[in-house]
Parts: C-alpha cells; sequence; structure tokens
C-alpha cells in the first residue's frame, strides 16, 4: 500500500507540476522557451535546439561539430544564438532572411534533427500539451508558420547587455589597466578588429574571407555555396563577439581553442594557412601586434561577456 500511495503521490506532484507549468506559457516566447528543449522535433526524439545550443555556454556548443542525430557531426560549428534580434541574416552563409525561417532549418537537416517540417507540425498536434497551448497563444493549431514565429519570438529576447564592458560604456565601472590598453588595441589601427567588429553587437553583418579557405583541407566556400559568385569564395559571416570568452571552440569550422589561438591567427594568418585563397586585403600581411598587445586584446575582448555566462 506504501508503494502504491508513493506512486500515486508522484503523479500527482508530475500533474501539478506540469499543470502549472502549462499556466504561465502565456505568450509566444515562453513556448518557443519550451519548444528549444524539445527532442519530439527530432527524427528519434533524440535531440533538441539545446543540445547545440547549450543555454550555459552562451547558447553556443563546446565542440567544433555539434553531434545531431544518429551521433553525425554538423558541417560548421554551432554559433551562439544570442544577440540575434538585429541581425539581417542569419547561418554562417547568411542563407536565411529572418529568425523564423532560421528556426525550422535546423529540424529539417538531415546532419542534426532530420524531420521534416510536416512531421515535426503532426507530432505538436498529437499532443495534448502542445495542441493546447498554440490555440491558447496563437489561436491555431500547430504548424509551420506558428512553430517558426514561437522559436523567432524566443530567441528575440536573448539580449545581452550586462558586461564588464557595458558597465564601462555606462560610466559604471571602469576596465583596469590592461583591459584598457587591449580596447586601444581593438578600436587602433594596427589591429584591423574595428574595421569589422562594431556597432552594438561588434558585428557589421558582412561576409569576409578571412584566409581559411584553400579549397584543398580548408575546402568550405561559405558564402559562395549560396550566390555561386566566384568573388565570395570562402567568406563567411561575420559574428558578434559579446560572449566570446565561454564560446569557443572559434570560427565557423572550430579550428581554434582559445582566444589566444584567434588572435595569433589574426596576427598573421599566412603563418597557419599558406595558401589561403582570396583573402581579405585586410589581412593579406601580418598585422604586428606584440605580444603585450595580443594579451591585452584577449583580456579586453573577456569584457564583452554577459555576467551571467562567466565562470565563478
Amino acid at each position: 500500500m506504501k508503494v502504491l500511495a508513493t506512486v500515486f503521490l508522484m503523479a500527482a506532484i508530475v500533474a501539478v507540476f506540469s499543470f502549472y507549468t502549462e499556466a504561465d506559457i502565456n505568450t509566444k516566447a515562453a513556448l518557443g522557451k519550451k519548444l528549444f528543449s524539445e527532442k519530439i522535433l527530432s527524427k528519434d526524439s533524440s535531440v533538441s535546439c539545446a543540445s547545440c545550443h547549450k543555454p550555459q555556454f552562451a547558447f553556443a556548443d563546446t565542440t567544433a561539430f555539434s553531434v545531431g542525430i544518429g551521433g553525425k557531426l554538423t558541417k560548421r560549428n554551432t554559433p551562439s544564438v544570442l544577440n540575434m534580434k538585429n541581425r539581417p541574416y542569419f547561418f554562417w552563409d547568411g542563407r536565411a532572411a529572418s529568425l523564423e525561417e532560421q528556426a525550422l532549418m535546423p529540424i529539417q537537416n538531415p546532419d542534426e534533427m532530420n524531420v521534416s517540417i510536416a512531421e515535426a507540425v503532426q507530432r505538436l498536434n498529437n499532443s495534448t500539451v502542445y495542441k493546447k497551448l498554440f490555440l491558447k497563444i496563437f489561436k491555431q493549431a500547430p504548424n509551420a508558420k506558428n512553430l517558426g514565429a514561437a522559436f523567432a519570438a524566443y530567441e528575440k529576447t536573448l539580449e545581452t547587455v550586462d558586461s564588464k564592458f557595458d558597465d564601462w560604456s555606462n560610466n559604471i565601472k571602469k576596465l583596469t589597466a590592461q583591459e584598457e590598453r587591449g580596447r586601444q588595441v581593438f578600436v587602433g589601427d594596427k589591429s584591423k578588429c574595428f574595421e569589422c567588429h562594431r556597432m552594438e553587437d561588434f558585428t557589421t553583418d558582412e561576409f569576409k574571407n578571412i584566409g581559411l579557405y584553400n579549397g584543398k583541407d580548408l575546402n568550405d566556400a561559405g558564402l559562395f555555396n549560396i550566390t555561386k559568385n566566384e568573388a565570395d569564395k570562402g567568406k563567411f559571416k561575420i559574428p558578434g563577439l559579446r560572449n566570446i570568452a565561454v564560446t569557443a571552440p572559434y570560427m565557423h569550422n572550430g579550428m581554434f581553442a582559445t582566444l589566444e589561438q584567434v588572435v595569433d591567427y589574426y596576427n598573421n594568418p599566412a603563418q597557419f594557412v599558406k595558401d589561403g585563397i582570396n583573402t581579405d586585403a585586410l589581412l593579406q600581411q601580418p598585422l604586428g601586434l606584440t605580444e603585450r598587445e595580443k594579451k591585452d586584446l584577449v583580456v579586453f575582448l573577456k569584457t564583452l561577456t554577459d555576467k551571467k555566462y562567466l565562470r565563478k
């Protein structure tokens, strides 16, 4: 009897928890947050968006290539989905023009979640919980359009503006002497960082070839795969630098494990890739940063990370 009573008690707790969880979901963003961790949107219900966009790592992954359905690896490094609200296009090659469009693509990707949108929508309609939530929030049963809208609404809430740099910018705190030296390196002409990494989220939202394409062992042509324009070979979207301290490894191919390695690369790309094709003019000559300048730059870059993601 005690065992039976315990079972009933646990069932009651689960039921109450579920009730309050559903009752708390009253907005598109709240529904999107729930869907972000929903594994039934993958073929064998093994992965979700959060499997690769890990919240504790600023919604990026910790490996060069993420593990999708059946242990398959993604073709590119998983970027953070933070601070995407004001981006004009998405993915490393910019193939999605909106968050709504972007959100549905990993579901269909055979290396990621590998399920058609039609099947994903059917699964949501077969779920009493999800059908009820979509009807409550969208006044419609789940469909492709409102699924994308829910994801997009959630991702638009993922903006971060509480870094040490933000405190400095708002005259709340001062940077250390080394951080200030690093900031001067960052905005100075010598490093060329500010040419591509400026504005609120430290990106110009342009496409650049930084020397990581040679058509051989580095053969991801990036934007060219979308435009078929020879001038676009090896170009990728310039990522924002917010939360950069916790989103390693870096670059579209996860080639570098640390910020120190990234800075070393930019200082002299040809030292790492001698046969890069179509490398941007900004990086065709070594920058000539000193060891102190490189260290100071790394220290400054770490000030761009929101406090909630900094390791204690």
